[in-house]
């Protein structure tokens, strides 16, 4: 009950703090860096002297009113800075303009699984220490085209273009630019650290090394070429690539517009649920090894191994699904959660959200302008409000007090909490 009285009094700060990176969201133009630096070095200290202000004057009421007040400030001023600072250093990376249009030779490691398109291929590149002149981005998004593209190359894409290969390339590069009236390509750059695109020139391509990097990203390559390599039908082949691997690109665009009108895309796309659902499964798997061991228990107690241990896992397959910004903020959440519940605090449902939606924001500030923030954090909101549902499918996933004579009324429950779950889910 303290735990969740003093979580109660802490909703303000988190708020606070989502409040200030909503503020500098609205900036038109950024402030010299040194400013958000000050101003994030004045919000900890006002943070600071709430904390130590607040325990000398426990028994004053107004007093502790005015110290609440400097620390929501506080964080609304941190939220701020650190949104700030971090969108500074993120548009210190972008391409001069001097540089756009010209021919620079660039070294470097393909960073992500080429893509294959009906003009060519696409793929993250990733510029080596002294690779490219000064002012090119370390992180391109590169095309290299062939056929009718407007900017084909006469020199067809290398077959043999991998992920973690280092080449040397002539590429011609510009400034991202979003759409206005439609997908900001631009801000999902820049949340991907991506300042730079272009395409491969006509010049000779030189392959340097064919493992110099990026092992995951080999690993997902190798799980995708043996999948082309044993489903004759390319169409299933896209299909399963990106149910495995998080390769959405594998699909063919008629499929894509199929998974729309039938309402299903979300499923072919790894995604917050999908690594969710995978920690929830791995949790339960890593439980149920830990209660074998009775030397293991005593050493940590099995819901805390099941938790940690679905964390672990979970993370693991964000990377191996290519670690996209969704995932990166089911991540965080999971983590929070997991945290708190390992320190034993049990907080109110809504500061637990607000601290996860904290943790997103202070390493991705600009999720705040992403929908699929919103739909993700409303609906466990939602979920989580709704205790008749959430304690259904806790106690079915979580009772560990019976033997295997309780996986029918475990199944049953499980499945009436998943029914709770959607109803509140789908109207909302």
């Amino acid at each position: 009950m303290a735990a969740s009285g003093i979580g109660g009094r802490l909703v303000a700060l988190p708020l606070a703090w989502l409040a200030g990176v909503a503020l500098q969201l609205q900036q038109s133009e950024l402030w010299l860096l040194d400013a958000y630096v000050l101003v994030l070095a004045s919000a900890a200290l006002a943070v600071e002297v709430t904390v130590l202000a607040r325990r000398a004057l426990a028994a004053r009421a107004f007093a502790r009113r005015a110290v609440a007040l400097v620390g929501v400030v506080g964080a609304l001023a941190a939220g701020f800075a650190a949104s700030g600072w971090q969108a500074k250093l993120r548009l210190a990376d972008s391409l001069p303009s001097a540089l756009e249009g010209q021919d620079i030779v660039v070294t470097g490691v393909v960073a992500s699984l080429p893509q294959q398109g009906p003009s060519g291929l696409r793929f993250r590149f990733a510029i080596e220490e002294g690779g490219a002149p000064a002012g090119v981005p370390p992180l391109l998004a590169l095309g290299w085209y062939a056929g009718f593209h407007e900017d084909a190359a006469l020199v067809q894409p290398r077959a043999a273009l991998r992920a973690g290969q280092r080449w040397r390339l002539t590429v011609r590069l510009r400034q991202p630019h979003g759409n206005p009236h439609g997908f900001d390509y631009e801000l999902a750059l820049l949340e991907q650290g991506v300042r730079a695109t272009g395409y491969v020139r006509d010049a000779p391509a030189t392959l340097l090394d064919t493992a110099a990097g990026y092992p995951v990203e080999r690993l997902r390559q190798r799980v995708r070429d043996a999948i082309y390599s044993h489903v004759a039908d390319r169409r299933v082949a896209g299909v399963l690539a990106a149910l495995a691997i998080g390769d959405q690109g594998a699909i063919e665009r008629d499929d894509w517009d199929l998974f729309r009108n039938t309402g299903v895309a979300h499923l072919m796309s790894i995604s917050g649920l999908h690594v969710t659902v995978f920690a929830w499964l791995a949790g339960l798997a890593v439980g149920a090894a830990w209660r074998l061991s009775m030397r293991a228990m005593l050493r940590l107690p099995a819901p805390t191994a099941a938790q940690a241990g679905g964390l672990i896992a979970a993370t693991a397959y964000a990377f191996f699904a290519g670690w996209g910004v969704p995932s990166q903020r089911t991540i965080w959440m999971l983590a929070t959660v997991t945290l708190l519940r390992v320190a034993g605090l049990r907080w109110p449902w809504a500061l637990v959200l607000l601290v996860a939606a904290f943790v997103v924001t202070l390493f991705d500030p600009w999720a705040l302008t992403q929908p699929g923030f919103w739909l993700s954090f409303m609906a466990v909101g939602l979920l989580m409000a709704s205790s008749t549902a959430t304690t259904a499918l806790s106690d079915a996933a979580t009772d560990v007090t019976t033997g295997w004579r309780s996986w029918p009324a475990r199944f049953v429950a499980a499945s009436r909490g998943g029914l709770r779950t959607q109803v509140i889910a789908t109207p909302a």
